[in-house]
């Protein structure tokens, strides 16, 4: 099956499309680091939300267990707090044979796990990845009734996308044509503000809120520094 592809002017922000994203974590910022710019989460989630009603914002991402410090930390205590599912894994630490420090980290169970659960309250699934081991999921939501977007990129060499996954979903979407919408501005970039500063957890999105997000809101360089793999 053909996917089609997005439009950005094809927003329809009266809809009432059931929406839910689900963000394979270290894939998406593989993505765009290939791709020179750092995601605003801040801003993705708002794009979302102008699309019909977002229900739910999955973000999958592996944890190094026993590590004092994570680099990765100061993106999931935000995203946490602003509206995003954040669902973690520990996972250890090891050197492969030549040496590099690599983390074995695959989330990809717990992915579809949950869009399973969700199927049958949703009309539409945006899952941010371009891995082909998600296509028997994309095809399992079709056959119930879900629409499902791919976002990842075939404007890299080689494409970030494996090709039989774009092929199977409804529409694909390149990041590319996202990023003027959901990337951050490398003027923007500022230190990281203390976890004693951190605003109290909130049902309501930052965004919709009238005081300004953490200066850590659109973290997104040095998220994903390790190696993983699957």
């Amino acid at each position: 099956m053909a996917p089609q592809t997005e439009r950005m002017g094809s927003n329809n922000g009266s809809s009432n499309e059931k929406i839910a994203l689900f963000i394979d974590g270290a894939n998406l910022y593989a993505t765009a680091k290939s791709l020179g710019f750092d995601i605003d989460y801040k801003r993705l989630l708002r794009e979302f939300h102008t699309r019909g009603y977002l229900m739910r914002a999955f973000y999958y991402t592996a944890v190094i267990e026993d590590q004092e410090y994570s680099s990765i930390r100061p993106l999931i205590d935000w995203l946490d707090y602003n509206g995003y599912t954040v669902v973690t894994k520990a996972t250890k630490e090891f050197v492969d044979q030549t040496g590099r420090r690599k983390v074995k980290g695959n989330m990809d169970i717990e992915l579809a796990v949950d869009a399973m659960e969700l199927a049958g309250h949703i009309d539409h699934m945006v899952l941010f990845s371009g891995d082909g081991d998600f296509r028997s999921l994309v095809e399992a939501m079709q056959r119930r009734g879900v629409r499902v977007t791919v976002v990842s990129t075939i404007s890299t060499q080689p494409p970030m996308v494996a090709d039989e996954l774009r092929r199977q979903a409804d529409v694909f979407l390149d990041i590319v044509e996202l990023q003027p919408k959901i990337g951050r501005d490398p003027s923007e970039r500022a230190p990281r503000e203390p976890r004693e500063t951190r605003e109290p957890r909130s049902h309501t999105p930052q965004f919709l809120q009238r005081s300004a997000a953490p200066q850590r809101a659109s973290a997104g360089a040095g998220a994903h520094d390790d190696d993983f793999e699957d």
